[in-house]
């Protein structure tokens, strides 16, 4: 059952996990946060989830891209 939770928290919740390591902020809450902003907005909140959850990726994919391993040269 832990593995599921670690799987779901690192893969679903990524975004709130990032937000809650950057700004030194444990994650339950950003999640829990985030869960009652989006019910009292309407579900508005979902489409800034999306656009970090993008910005994240994308900023990996740069990381990958400007600095590559030894094996990607």
């Amino acid at each position: 059952m832990n593995k599921f939770r670690y799987f779901v928290e690192n893969q679903i919740f990524g975004v709130c996990a990032e937000l809650g390591e950057k700004l030194n902020f444990p994650a339950s809450s950003i999640r829990k946060y985030f869960i009652y902003a989006t019910f009292m907005t309407f579900g508005s909140p979902i489409i800034l989830y999306l656009v970090l959850a993008f910005w994240m990726e994308l900023h990996q994919h740069w990381r990958k891209h400007n600095s590559p391993t030894i094996w990607e040269l």
